[in-house]
């Protein structure tokens, strides 16, 4: 597993879920945050993992390099659907929920192609790298929350600095499956 690609692949799916951080710690305790933050991580990883695993046992790796079609149509599209719904229940259950509901299609589509092939081992490594990443994402929002140079950077760069982030991850899974070492073979 590349760390590099694990660490840009989850800043540049959550970039958009930062500024609901930014809402849902002003609201709950940061611990409820958190909790409801890594399992939907959590659940989503473990979910695109399963369902990579599931297509690489009937189609070759190179073959399901085209998957890295998806996180460029993402970047390219420009409908996000961001408007989560707010529900009145305990914290983390609503932190958990709205993850889902603003992250799990970005989620799926961009991590299913990275987790093609990889083993159990590399799942649990990526889960430990992201739950780092979670953490150390709640409490730097935290830290920030108040400040507004950051809100107006994010407001100004943060969408374009999001499309760069998906089409880089799915040119990497391109190459990373050996799609593009295929099609040159024909060459």
């Amino acid at each position: 597993m590349n760390i590099g690609i694990i660490v840009m692949t989850f800043l540049g799916i959550n970039i958009d879920f930062f500024f609901m951080l930014l809402f849902l710690l002003k609201k709950y305790h940061v611990l409820q945050v958190l909790l409801g933050y890594l399992a939907g991580v959590m659940l989503l990883l473990i979910g695109s993992y399963f369902i990579s695993a599931t297509l690489g046992l009937f189609l070759p790796e190179w073959l399901l390099g085209l998957l890295g079609i998806l996180p460029i149509y993402m970047a390219l599209h420009d409908d996000d659907g961001n408007d989560a719904p707010k529900w009145h229940k305990q914290p983390i259950i609503t932190v958990l929920l709205t993850y889902l509901s603003v992250c799990s299609g970005c989620v799926l589509a961009i991590f299913l192609p990275i987790m093609i092939g990889k083993s159990i081992h590399d799942l649990v490594i990526t889960i430990l790298i992201i739950a780092i990443l979670v953490t150390m994402i709640i409490f730097i929002i935290k830290l920030v929350v108040t400040t507004n140079l950051v809100m107006k950077i994010m407001n100004q760069y943060g969408e374009i600095m999001m499309k760069i982030c998906y089409i880089l991850i799915g040119l990497y899974v391109f190459w990373d499956s050996g799609l593009i070492h295929h099609v040159l073979s024909y060459f």
